[in-house]
């Protein structure tokens, strides 16, 4: 539902009446991942997706229909069913999708979803799925200890499933939770759907280049909270980057120094100038940064590890290095160029080899 927070919120302000439908478990090949969403007005206007084409459709008739009777539906689409086939999900995989209202009677928690995930801050919402509990109701969860919002049904339910999904949402996980109906966690009487809405993953851009204006742009298409750095204030500007989250002039390794880096961050070495690099590099390479890719030449690199092992730095810490950076697309242009570092860095995140999909036997979604 991130993808389509902002326009959620301008229904919402605007007081149009909507439902939103929701993946919550996939099976075999499906398309989208639980968490997918898309939301349906009572005039007919569409945001969103929850199968990439495959049973918009038919999901859209079920949100128009659940928008008439406000009653909330779970729909299973699967390859062996007809309403699944006619609606053309030819893909092999299965996906159950929750379908509710979503206005201030059957959802009146949404606001502050929203306003959580506008702001960056870390929310997870959970709902009951099957079972006899508090039917449509919604539990929105924070990760500290302020408490939660709304209630699916009893209070020893509640605190059960704020537990269960603040652990959930540290590890940004979204998915179905089975427990008592009175909160009892070796039984399984419900299910409650916990999506957590952890605050985007951060990319890191360092040298204010071309090609960084290119892999901004398409790190921010993807979900990226993007910081640009450079520490030359010519090349450092808003006209720029317009697309960077953050525009930071400063040396690139004391920026590090000073801004913690967590397992989901990705960084971007695009100065491929020795001044820059290796004290960058060789802080990024003790940070547990999921991805650290530098831009040059073959020589240049050759020459970056050398100063590299000057520096201290180990070969293992060496071997995290992606450089130089990106697949093998024989990208010419800075757009080129940044689809081909952004294919490297999904590849990695999702486990994807880089090969063509034709030479492969492989599953399509990993």
């Amino acid at each position: 539902m991130r993808d389509i927070a902002e326009g959620l919120a301008s229904w919402h302000s605007a007081g149009v009446r909507f439902a939103v439908a929701t993946v919550v478990r996939t099976w075999k090949s499906a398309p989208r991942r639980p968490g997918a969403a898309m939301a349906v007005t009572e005039s007919g206007e569409v945001r969103g997706s929850v199968s990439g084409g495959c049973v918009e459709g038919a999901v859209y008739e079920v949100a128009r229909e659940v928008l008439a009777s406000g009653e909330a539906v779970l729909k299973t689409y699967g390859v062996s069913d007809d309403d699944a086939l006619e609606a053309g999900l030819t893909c092999g995989g299965v996906v159950d999708i929750l379908v509710r209202p979503a206005d201030d009677d059957h959802f009146p928690e949404l606001p502050a979803v929203l306003g959580h995930i506008a702001t960056g801050r870390p929310v997870a919402v959970a709902s009951v799925l099957s079972g006899d509990a508090y039917p449509g109701g919604n539990l929105v969860v924070a990760p500290d200890t302020a408490g939660a919002a709304g209630t699916l049904g009893n209070a020893r339910l509640d605190a059960a499933i704020t537990e269960q999904a603040r652990g959930m949402l540290a590890q940004g996980h979204t998915g179905v939770v089975h427990i008592g109906r009175n909160g009892e966690q070796r039984m399984d009487q419900l299910a409650v759907f916990v999506q957590s809405f952890a605050p985007p993953p951060r990319m890191l851009v360092f040298g204010a280049i071309d090609f960084a204006g290119a892999v901004a742009r398409i790190g921010k298409f993807l979900g990226y909270h993007v910081t640009v750095c450079d520490a030359r204030p010519v090349f450092a500007t808003r006209e720029r980057f317009p697309d960077a989250d953050e525009l930071v002039v400063q040396w690139p390794h004391l920026f590090l120094e000073e801004h913690p880096v967590d397992e989901d961050t990705v960084i971007c070495v695009l100065t491929h100038d020795p001044k820059f690099d290796v004290p960058l590099l060789e802080r990024a390479l003790r940070t547990p940064a999921r991805y650290i890719g530098a831009m040059g030449s073959r020589r240049t690199h050759e020459d970056r590890l050398t100063r590299l092992r000057e520096a201290g730095v180990s070969e293992s810490a060496l071997a995290r290095l992606s450089a130089p950076i990106g697949l093998d697309l024989g990208a010419r242009t800075p757009e080129e160029t940044a689809v081909a570092i952004m294919a490297e860095i999904i590849a990695l995140r999702w486990g994807g080899t880089g090969e063509r999909l034709t030479r492969t036997e492989l599953s399509i979604h990993h």
